[in-house]
């Protein structure tokens, strides 16, 4: 069922036309991938289709009741809300119950004799059961967890720009919508934690539209592929890698029609050269046909970035760490780690958020002094380092004034090239390298600042997060360059296809030690996932064991929540377990009805689901109870 429609969209920002009469329509299974070079419009496109930024003309469709959910490329949080007050920030009826009753418990605990309080406390708590808001604020927490964010209740104002990114994921997984938009939704997050989501958005329901520049991810979660291109959308229903059969075969086409155009084109110039002897009908036709194609503009075809091979020499002596350790507020992150690096390495560093992959490679880059051992370079080491967050790019200069600062003028193999032919390659035209820095489209800075990196003809590379805010073209060039690149590289990246496709050699930092493996990353996950599944199942259930008892140590009493869940678990299963039965009744009875049936099917399984959840719980909360009469008898 189609549950959105955009009809001959266009918008512009002053001059640029990002998109003009593109239509898209939405259907409540489609899984979209957006794709397309960085300044195109993609996230533009998204805050369109959320209702967030207008645009120019045209016409958007929905059905009645749908609800978008929309996760922007860089959230934008301010100070004073804490971590689980920021994920339930929508605006919906169950949102709005558990931000009031959060607020209220705070009140409550503070005074705990107040009568009035208990009394609101306990009206709320009955609000919460009918809204089965408990299961939603469990998997928020659940959620949050596994985005690596255990504090619920720091302050956002003081998190990273990754920490307020993942809270703002966690607060659009949450969330039940009909349309679900991410933007750049596998930033600033760690290789597992992508492998979660995945599996996640999989499983959701409901229709979803994203821009990633993430391959693997696209071709796993996407079935249909949108791409923007020169203002025009084309849509193709399948995942990354049939997009990539389809877009092929199209070119083709594309290119053997231009051929036959050209061809003909020769025909008729050959025959006017000749000159008509007479102006009949039939030449005076012939004419006209050649005019016709001589005037016919042919669409110019997209640009693709070119990135030439520039390196320094390299010496025989390049970068070697002998027992390096670091530690921050008193946390390790490695410990007595050592390596020399040889020229044609290439390594990537892969591990949780916050182990320390930076952090590595600012150390030998030489930016950051490690608590102990000795990081030596060789003279002739030139090293290009690109940042995560572009951190000395001055936005107040234009485009050209910024590559300028770098080179006027740079060698490359195919011979010299100004800054402004050098820009033209990475897809900056004349017009826009007089733009000021700042109006670039986030994407573009991080082009140019990749420009302005490998233009300083470095024989070191160190790329930290490459792909953030890449597109996907970009990327594949940069691939290539680093096929040539005739120095070593080393890589942090979350992207699994960019390790895949780049690196032969790992460096783990899961662990106060770096763990190295040879071989891509795949093949490091196929022998870990290997390694797991070797160990016994004594073993797995020993863990699991000795984790719930030291979990149990902890907890000595139930919180006024469990309390509450405790009185009423019984009575919850009870509830769930008929209105179960009277469903299956109905559905014996609605078999020549099939709308009702899906109807019926779909309320089936949502209580099953419930009834599930609720018997964890009772589990839970029972033995949980047998261990506090434990403890009070002891």
């Amino acid at each position: 069922m189609n549950i959105l429609s955009a009809e001959k969209i266009s918008k512009s920002y002053s001059e640029k036309i990002l998109f003009k009469d593109i239509s898209l329509g939405i259907n409540e299974e489609d899984k979209i991938g957006v794709i397309g070079i960085n300044g195109t419009g993609k996230s533009t496109l998204l805050k369109v289709i959320a209702g967030i930024e207008p645009y120019d003309s045209g016409n958007i469709i929905t059905c009645n009741g749908i609800r978008i959910g929309y996760l922007p490329q860089t959230p934008d949080f301010t100070g004073g809300k804490t971590v689980l007050q920021q994920v339930f920030a929508g605006d919906t009826p169950v949102m709005r119950l558990i931000r009031e009753y959060e607020n209220l418990l705070a009140v409550t605990d503070q005074n705990p004799e107040d009568q009035r309080l208990a009394q609101q406390l306990m009206e709320l708590t009955h609000k919460m059961d009918s809204l089965d808001a408990w299961s939603i604020e469990s998997q928020a927490k659940t959620i949050l967890t596994r985005l690596g964010i255990n504090n619920f209740g720091e302050d956002v104002g003081k998190l990273s720009g990754g920490q307020k990114k993942r809270i703002a994921i966690a607060s659009a997984l949450i969330t039940p919508v009909d349309l679900l938009i991410l933007d750049e939704p596998t930033n600033h997050i760690d290789n597992d934690t992508v492998d979660w989501l995945e599996k996640h958005l999989n499983n959701c329901k409901g229709a979803l539209l994203m821009v990633t520049h993430d391959r693997y991810f696209l071709d796993r979660v996407a079935n249909r592929i949108i791409e923007l291109d020169r203002g025009r959308l084309y849509s193709f229903d399948a995942n990354y890698t049939k997009y990539l059969e389809l877009k092929a075969e199209m070119e083709e086409l594309e290119q053997a029609s231009e051929r036959k155009r050209q061809n003909l084109l020769r025909n008729e110039l050959e025959w006017i050269k000749r000159g008509a002897r007479a102006r009949s009908t039939k030449q005076k036709a012939r004419i006209d046909r050649f005019e016709r194609l001589e005037a016919e503009v042919r669409e110019e075809i997209q640009g693709n970035v070119e990135i030439n091979t520039l390196a320094s020499r390299l010496g025989k002596k390049i970068i070697e760490l002998e027992h390096v350790s670091k530690s921050f507020s008193g946390q390790m992150l490695f410990n007595d780690f050592s390596y020399i690096l040889l020229r044609d390495d290439r390594i990537g560093i892969i591990g949780p958020n916050g182990c320390g992959k930076s952090t590595l490679l600012k150390i030998i880059a030489g930016g950051l002094i490690p608590d102990s051992g000795t990081v030596e370079t060789g003279s002739t080491i030139k090293i290009g380092f690109f940042t995560q967050e572009n951190e000395e790019m001055d936005e107040s200069l234009r485009v050209i004034e910024y590559i300028r600062e770098e080179a006027e003028n740079v060698v490359t193999d195919n011979g010299t090239l100004t800054a402004s032919q050098l820009l033209e390659r990475f897809l900056f035209t004349p017009e826009v390298q007089w733009t000021p820095v700042a109006k670039l489209s986030g994407g573009e800075k991080r082009r140019l600042y990749l420009l302005k990196v490998l233009i300083g003809a470095p024989n070191i590379l160190l790329l930290d997060e490459p792909t953030n805010d890449l597109d996907i073209q970009t990327l594949t060039i940069l691939e290539a360059y680093l096929d040539e690149f005739p120095g070593a590289v080393i890589v942090v990246s979350h992207d699994r296809y960019f390790l895949d496709r780049t690196v032969n050699k790992l460096f783990d930092l899961t662990g106060k030690t770096v763990s190295k493996f040879n071989g891509s990353y795949t093949e490091y996950r196929e022998t870990s996932d290997s390694t797991v599944a070797e160990s016994s199942g004594a073993e797995k259930k020993q863990e699991v064991k000795n984790k719930t008892e030291i979990r149990r140590e902890k907890v000595l009493k139930f919180t006024f929540k469990e309390q509450r869940e405790f009185e009423q678990i019984d009575k919850v299963i009870e509830e769930l377990e008929n209105r179960l039965k009277v469903v299956n009744i109905s559905i014996d009875e609605a078999v020549s009805d099939f709308e009702l049936l899906q109807e019926l099917l779909l309320k089936k399984e949502n209580l099953e689901a419930q009834l599930n959840t609720a018997i964890e719980r009772w589990t839970y909360l029972n033995e949980l109870a047998e261990e506090i009469e434990k403890n009070k008898k002891n």
